[in-house]
């Protein structure tokens, strides 16, 4: 795989916060049969109160050889040297199995820009003088990234880069700006509903904080979407390009159309499911379409 040699997570992975609401033992079975399915990488955030290292750490121990990637760990919830020092550990204990995705958030810092605190926190990573035993294998770091300046601090600066809620033709900016050999994982939800209104009503009730973030919006205004499309909970046409919904044939197509714009990974997030239940209904599925050597994929 482009950007990571020695680390393959296939061309497609679940991205879910199912885990956050979950109890331990359930989380355990989840991610258990995840890789009985086939999955070969499942992404996790950090965001409701798992701790990103400590939860990457419990789903690789429960597991034999899925990948874990933390997408993300946010910057401002640690030091930038326990950072290092945890994903080392992480990259010795579970050899190519583990991937640091590294995203701007945490406890917030007035006055401080995205892109210079990125640049700051991998210079202190960098500059981490080590004093535990070097990793069987070594650490990867990714970054979260959106606009062009963030996607070429992760091109110069780490294996890739990881987005989240983007279009097609997101992909394929974001692989002109990387170039061919950095690695681009593409995030993208998808709901199990073919009525039009049913799917844009649950479609718009998930990207309603996205639409009212400085940052997301900046990215649609980018990519070509009018201030009435951004307004009033998304157009029909924004919303149908950043939720994939239908039947699973549909859902599958649209997936792959991140693949052929230049994605090397697509981490697939299933929506519509209440906190507290899973989706591993909906991952049972999504395996015979998109897994090599399954039932339909």
């Amino acid at each position: 795989m482009s950007g990571m040699p020695g680390i393959d997570l296939g061309r497609f992975g679940i991205y879910t916060f199912d885990f956050e609401h979950q109890l331990a033992a359930l989380v355990r079975e989840s991610v258990q049969e995840l890789e009985e399915l086939g999955w070969p990488a499942v992404w996790v955030p950090e965001l409701l109160g798992r701790e990103a290292l400590t939860h990457a750490g419990y789903l690789l121990a429960s597991t034999r050889g899925l990948r874990v990637v933390n997408g993300v760990a946010r910057i401002w919830s640690r030091g930038a040297r326990w950072t290092y020092g945890a994903a080392t550990l992480l990259a010795d204990g579970y050899p190519d199995r583990h991937v640091l995705g590294l995203g701007f958030g945490g406890q917030p810092q007035p006055g401080t820009k995205p892109l210079a605190a990125m640049a700051g926190y991998l210079d202190e990573m960098d500059a981490v003088d080590p004093v535990n035993p070097a990793p069987r294998a070594p650490m990867r770091r990714i970054l979260a990234a959106y606009g062009p300046k963030m996607l070429e601090l992760a091109r110069d600066r780490a294996a890739g880069a990881q987005t989240y809620h983007v279009n097609v033709a997101h992909t394929e900016q974001a692989r002109r700006i990387l170039g061919p050999e950095p690695f681009l994982a593409v995030e993208h939800p998808v709901l199990f509903e073919s009525d039009p209104a049913k799917a844009r009503a649950v479609a718009r009730e998930h990207l309603h904080r996205y639409l009212s973030t400085p940052y997301n919006l900046a990215k649609f205004r980018r990519l070509g979407y009018s201030e009435e499309e951004i307004s009033g909970g998304g157009g029909d046409r924004l919303v149908d390009d950043f939720v994939f919904w239908g039947d699973l044939d549909t859902i599958a197509r649209k997936l792959h159309g991140h693949l052929d714009a230049g994605a090397d990974h697509v981490t697939v997030q299933v929506i519509g499911v209440r906190p507290g239940e899973s989706a591993m209904p909906y991952w049972r599925r999504l395996a015979g379409a998109l897994l090599p050597g399954r039932a339909g994929g």
